[in-house]
């Protein structure tokens, strides 16, 4: 069995104006749904922490999950505390997370994921990596590479030897 973490039983109360979204999150919330995580939070109270990543640098938190749980409390409560947690990850590992998170739980932006699963690419993640790391099936990845353009979202793509002899067929050069 592997070793799980438990941050949430690490939850720490912290001034909401040390806390700031990422800039990568591709989960949009509608009207209806804001209003009701609102209702909900008016009901049950914060039932979850917002997840964060200390940033010593500019000593803030930078949201990796919460957002909306972060923004009903800047927006409708005026809190000056907000329940978090912290994970220590790199932004490859963060942007993951993220993503994991939301999937548990909704959908995304195509144009945004997209420019995830760019931006991991480029960072050197695989497509078997980024299947694996966000619960993606191989061909969605694939649709969301050739959104961002195909000659650099497939540059270290490895292809099947049928790809190979279809080129030297059709594409001599």
């Amino acid at each position: 069995m592997s070793k799980i973490d438990f941050p949430v039983l690490d939850v720490k109360m912290i001034p909401i104006d040390k806390v700031v979204a990422n800039d990568y999150n591709p989960n949009k919330v509608a009207k209806p749904e804001l209003l009701l995580l609102k209702h909900s939070i008016e009901k049950d109270g914060y039932t979850q922490p917002i997840v964060v990543y200390y940033d010593k640098k500019s000593d803030l938190y930078i949201i990796v999950d919460g957002f909306h749980r972060y923004r009903c409390a800047k927006e409708f409560f005026n809190l000056k505390l907000i329940p978090v947690v912290e994970i220590k990850k790199d932004i490859s590992n963060r942007m993951a997370s993220t993503i994991r998170h939301n999937r548990a739980r909704g959908t995304h932006q195509i144009k945004d994921m997209s420019k995830i699963v760019k931006d991991l690419s480029g960072g050197g993640w695989s497509d078997e990596r980024i299947c694996r790391e966000l619960g993606m099936e191989l061909d969605e990845v694939i649709r969301l590479k050739q959104i961002t353009g195909l000659k650099e979202a497939f540059q270290n793509h490895d292809f099947s030897k049928s790809w190979e002899e279809f080129e030297a067929k059709y594409y001599k050069g």
